[in-house]
């Protein structure tokens, strides 16, 4: 059985997310969706936050495992002995940090592939961060996240 992981902040969980997710799912016969709790980022949701969003997303698959860590995700991703981490790419502005990220992880564990992912055109401008904005700011957002998602986006942020 071929794993994969697929690591983020998903602050929150959005529909770029879930299709990665969808791709990954068709390559790789189980995805560890991991939430990464030791970010530098900004976050506006706690890690349960996070953690139950993707559970009430995508958690019905049985091939997707939803899990928060800590460290190096190379690090992680040994100790869970995944054949690849998956890494999503929007446009052309992702690929110099992501390139350099795959070389560190390959540099750190070799025996770890990284396969990049691009979610359909119709998903490439999404980012977290602006979909905060826009809920911040009393736009919509429920074109770019589930229903779930979209309640806690505007309770907490209006």
């Amino acid at each position: 059985m071929k794993t994969a992981l697929y690591p983020g902040t998903f602050d929150p969980v959005t529909h770029g997310h879930t299709d990665i997710i969808d791709r990954a799912l068709a390559l790789f016969d189980k995805l560890i969706v991991a939430v990464a709790t030791n970010t530098t980022k900004e976050i506006t949701f706690t890690t349960e936050e996070r953690l139950d969003l993707l559970r009430a997303v995508v958690g019905s698959n049985k091939n997707v495992e939803i899990i928060s860590f800590e460290g190096l995700t190379a690090h992680y991703a040994r100790e869970r002995n995944v054949a690849a981490i998956i890494r999503g790419l929007r446009a052309v502005s992702d690929f110099e940090y992501e390139f350099q990220m795959a070389l560190m992880n390959r540099r750190l564990v070799p025996e770890i592939e990284t396969a990049f992912l691009m979610p359909r055109g119709k998903y490439a401008y999404l980012s977290s961060t602006l979909i905060k904005d826009v809920a911040r700011f009393g736009g919509e957002v429920d074109l770019f996240v589930d229903k779930a998602v979209a309640k806690l986006l505007r309770e907490k942020l209006r």
